[in-house]
């Protein structure tokens, strides 16, 4: 057995959540659960988004719909973060090469 997953009845018993959240969230497609053996497990690489997850459910209120649209929504922004990023290591690229262009003259 791998040690980086987790049982889910034990996770969901430590932090007094409801296990159907889990199968909730797995069934949107926000996380995985693996069955091995009749036993279901959390992949601990998940844990960060289970928790953030959580808080949204538990604390905001948040239906699985609008956790679905949270994610989506973050995840876009992080894809243009990235993007941005990339555009303004380009443009440096491009501004060095105009500033030693002008040296030249």
């Amino acid at each position: 057995m791998q040690t980086d997953l987790i049982i889910v009845s034990e996770y969901c018993r430590i932090c007094h959540i409801e296990p159907s959240f889990l199968y909730l969230l797995q069934k949107g497609g926000l996380i995985e659960i693996d069955t091995v053996e009749g036993e279901s497990y959390l992949p601990a690489s998940q844990l960060y988004d289970v928790e953030r997850y959580t808080r949204m459910y538990y604390d905001l209120s948040i239906n699985i719909e609008g956790i679905d649209a949270i994610h989506h929504l973050l995840g876009r922004v992080e894809s243009l973060q990235q993007e941005v990023n990339r555009l303004k290591s380009k443009l440096r690229l491009y501004e060095t090469e105009n500033h030693d262009s002008i040296e030249d003259l």
